[in-house]
């Protein structure tokens, strides 16, 4: 198979999807790669590193995608990359569909086989290519939302972990999920005090056994938002709902409720966001304010941090990112339930429930699909 990995150009994303160690597997394996050049110098693997290990450096993107069977990258297409994805090509990225109707209908007028990192699922539900760009993401969370508390970036001048004689800041996490804790861990770590809010009672009593005794855990509810946002400093949303949009936990009239220059740092923008008033941001221009509230909600927060995320993403992906190619994604996807629930969009058909109800739009069962092109 030709796997083709052209260089992002989503605002401030230096991210790439394939390392110089995964390329080597793929072409060891009898595939060619093609890397569009300068794609791997934002995460520090210049064309040299590809090179050596057996890729093909190519000049630009519209050669990489017109040639490559399967397109690897990090972040969905966008605008002017659409109508290069081409009928039956697989691509295997980030999609976060439910979030994009444009991209939705662009990708089903395409043609193209539509895999997302996000929805690939084990049998406990577990998100394996979600996972590291999360745990990038909650991290990340903490320390940026510590920056924007600072008083000349309009913040409330609150220091997280406070100093001998001042009590520490206040973090309020919604959802306990991989980027919650790892959200967690990063402000406890801080010495700043944290509460957690999830719906899942087994959850709450895993975090409570983990934590230290300044991570505190409730049950989420509109009641507790309400009551907590009001004294909280730092409010990460940290929700996902695999596939789907997030659902709007704090309001715009909750806004008027909070301290100015409380912050808010909603980690599930990518999915629509889980703050009424959250819109995506770039590492560009990542913060706004609303009702003297500051919103962080940069929609590719590993970008920042590419060295880390590429590494992090690789490890994760290649796994399945080899199945694809040595099988082709039909065989692979008939064998393979885990990459068979990261089919989104196949040959014009929605076969992702959250996606097809987010925009009303019909639904084929991905069995189905599949069924049909197996026996094609």
């Amino acid at each position: 198979m030709i796997i083709g990995v052209p260089k992002e150009i989503k605002n401030n994303e230096s991210r790439v999807a394939l390392t110089p160690a995964g390329a080597h597997e793929f072409i060891r394996r009898g595939h060619q790669v093609l890397i569009e050049t300068f794609a791997g110098d934002g995460s520090g693997f210049p064309d040299e590193d590809y090179l050596v290990v057996g890729a093909k450096i190519v000049a630009t993107a519209d050669e990489v995608w017109a040639t490559a069977e399967m397109i690897m990258k990090v972040k969905e297409p966008i605008a002017e990359e659409y109508a290069k994805c081409r009928e039956n090509q697989l691509i295997f990225t980030y999609f976060h569909f439910a979030s994009c109707e444009p991209l939705t209908h662009a990708m089903i007028d395409s043609g193209a086989v539509c895999l997302a990192y996000e929805t690939v699922e084990q049998s406990d539900r577990s998100l394996p290519l979600l996972v590291p760009m999360s745990e990038v993401a909650g991290r990340m969370a903490i320390q940026e939302g510590a920056r924007y508390l600072q008083k000349p970036v309009k913040g409330r001048g609150v220091l997280l972990g406070g100093v001998p004689g001042v009590a520490p800041g206040k973090v309020l996490i919604l959802g306990g999920g991989i980027v919650g804790v790892q959200a967690a861990k990063m402000a406890a770590g801080l010495g700043a005090h944290v509460t957690i809010l999830d719906v899942s009672l087994p959850r709450l009593r895993r975090i409570n056994d983990i934590m230290p005794h300044h991570v505190v855990t409730e049950f989420s509810s509109e009641y507790n938002i309400r009551k907590l946002v009001q004294t909280h400093d730092l409010i990460v949303g940290a929700v996902l709902i695999p596939g789907a949009k997030a659902p709007k936990l704090i309001t715009r009239d909750m806004l008027k409720t909070m301290r100015p220059g409380t912050v808010i740092v909603d980690v599930a923008v990518d999915q629509g966001g889980c703050v009424e008033t959250c819109v995506p941001t770039t590492h560009e221009n990542p913060a706004f304010i609303v009702d003297d509230v500051v919103h962080y909600c940069v929609a590719n927060m590993p970008g920042a941090v590419p060295c880390t995320s590429t590494i992090a993403l690789t490890n994760s992906t290649l796994p399945y990112a080899l199945q694809l190619a040595d099988k082709g994604w039909r065989k692979a996807c008939a064998e393979n339930e885990e990459l068979k629930k990261g089919l989104n969009v196949v040959n014009g058909d929605v076969v992702y429930k959250g996606v097809a109800e987010a925009f009303d739009l019909p639904f084929v069962e991905v069995d189905a699909v599949l069924d049909v092109a197996v026996l094609a």
